[in-house]
């Protein structure tokens, strides 16, 4: 180990904004600055980011965090990066720069071909190779609308002049200089294109999607040095670039779910459930998909995954659209100020319905609103809405018959709201363990270019450096927590146009 090095820096590329993050040796962030970019919704179901913008941000960000905390570049051990993951872009190999905008994990451009593919009987095909369900909310169905809605595309992916990825490999490729096109295997597997059995770009998807692989990036396990950054570009010094992992797998590492049964929750726009389910896939329960947690030590660890389009993002629009509220942090206040829901449900299928429903039809809707019903309502009803949503798929994770969930770890921002995760434990009627720290997908990517650089020794160690910051355990009884999720069950059937 190296004394030397005191830190490492995370970039948590994500949905709203750019984080990045400067860890030390007992995993305390240190420092953070965090840079929003501009969304862009170019027509109805449709969701856009600049990724020069996102790219410009992460530079000044690294800047910025080593200047603001006055460290030497000298001290830093590695770079890690993590990522929003289905959101995918092309760019010109030879010019490096972006195509078009990057297609963020919430757009629904592909839904028309999704829909095609399910009509030429492909699903059982996709699920069994990708462990994923077609939907838009993949990476594949984004790219296959962009090669055949922007001119001349085809022509040069022939001619093999373009790149694509996921914003991970697009942050390496430019600060490695355009030296390593790479990605690692949690978000290779989220793209629909990449078989989890045999651990490869699939040839057959690969063609459904009208792409070539000339286009697709290498896959490494997130513990290896994927290159070192240009000096010339950031910071002046080279320094190894490892642990890239998507947002959600580097939370459940972050979290240490290193064991079959062991679960959690990431609270951001969108919100991911995982539970470890060991080193061979499982066909998962139905509305649920297979992916890979994170590859490290030369071993792949897989998961039964669900993803939920809006939770943090809910809140945000309460503040934003609606203006009932000027800051997030009002939330928890104005929920606690009355004392039930009233019987007011919002559903927040503002992109459609994710797992378990996968539903991209579905809209969102507020009812059981009586004349009473007051804004502290609305409100509450929206924070109900995220641990609802959890609660669909922690019950199909519990009613799997080779795995089951032990417990709730949970992590990002929202779960800074006491209310919030409270209801959580009640509506589960189960343990909900926060963590001290927020930035829990920084630190598990952080975790991982540390292993890979000999900062920190071992599983282990990471392990004795976990810090629980608060217990929370139901305090509902079991004939009311099945009274509400009734009404939640009512509310979703409301929302969805094809039933």
């Amino acid at each position: 180990m190296n004394s030397i090095k005191k830190y490492i820096l995370a970039i948590d590329q994500s949905t709203s904004a750019t984080k990045v993050m400067l860890f030390n040796r007992q995993a305390e962030l240190v420092h953070r600055v965090s840079l929003p970019h501009k969304q862009f919704y170019p027509q109805p179901g449709f969701v856009e980011h600049d990724a020069d913008e996102i790219l410009t941000n992460t530079l000044n960000g690294l800047n910025q965090v080593v200047s603001e905390a006055k460290v030497a570049v000298s001290a830093v051990s590695a770079i890690a990066i993590t990522n929003q993951r289905e959101t995918v872009m092309i760019w010109d190999k030879i010019t490096g720069k972006p195509i078009a905008n990057a297609v963020v994990w919430q757009c629904q451009r592909g839904a028309g071909y999704c829909r095609e593919l399910k009509l030429n009987g492909l699903e059982s095909e996709i699920k069994q190779k990708t462990g994923l369900i077609i939907d838009p909310y993949f990476s594949a169905s984004k790219l296959h609308w962009m090669m055949n809605n922007i001119t001349g595309l085809k022509q040069k992916a022939e001619k093999g002049e373009l790149l694509l990825g996921t914003m991970d490999s697009w942050l390496l490729w430019k600060l490695t200089g355009g030296k390593v096109h790479t990605t690692d295997y949690s978000n290779a597997c989220r793209t629909m294109l990449f078989n989890i059995n045999t651990l490869e770009w699939d040839s057959d998807l690969i063609q459904i999607f009208g792409l070539h692989k000339s286009m697709l990036p290498k896959v490494k396990f997130s513990d290896e040095i994927f290159g070192y950054s240009d000096p010339a570009l950031v910071l002046g010094e080279p320094i190894p670039i490892s642990g890239l992992i998507g947002d959600s797998h580097g939370a459940f590492f972050g979290q240490n779910c290193f064991l079959p049964g062991v679960g959690k929750a990431t609270y951001g726009t969108g919100s991911s459930v995982m539970i470890n389910i060991g080193n061979k896939p499982l066909p998962p329960p139905n509305g649920l998909v297979t992916s890979i947690g994170f590859g490290f030590r030369k071993q792949i660890d897989y998961v039964f995954e669900g993803n939920i389009h809006c939770t943090g993002d809910t809140v945000n629009w309460l503040k934003n659209e609606l203006q009932l509220i000027k800051d997030s942090s009002e939330t928890e206040a104005l929920a606690t100020s009355v004392t039930g829901n009233q019987g007011v449900y919002l559903v927040p299928a503002f992109v459609g319905l994710g797992a378990p429903y996968w539903d991209n039809q579905a809209r969102a809707c507020i009812v059981g609103m009586g004349r009473n019903a007051t804004k502290a309502h609305v409100v509450r009803a929206a924070l109900e809405s995220i641990a609802y949503q959890v609660k669909d798929l922690a019950d199909l994770m519990r009613q799997s018959g080779e795995i089951k969930l032990n417990g709730l770890r949970v992590d990002g921002g929202p779960t800074r709201n006491n209310f919030l995760m409270q209801f959580q434990a009640n509506i589960l009627h189960g343990e909900v363990e926060r963590l001290s720290i927020e930035e829990v997908s920084g630190l598990g990517a952080a975790f991982l270019a540390g292993l890979a650089t000999g900062f920190w020794k071992d599983p282990e160690e990471i392990e004795s450096l976990r810090k629980t910051d608060k217990v929370f355990l139901p305090e509902m009884n079991m004939n009311e927590t099945e009274t509400l999720y009734k009404g939640w069950q009512n509310a979703v059937a409301k929302s969805r146009y094809n039933l």
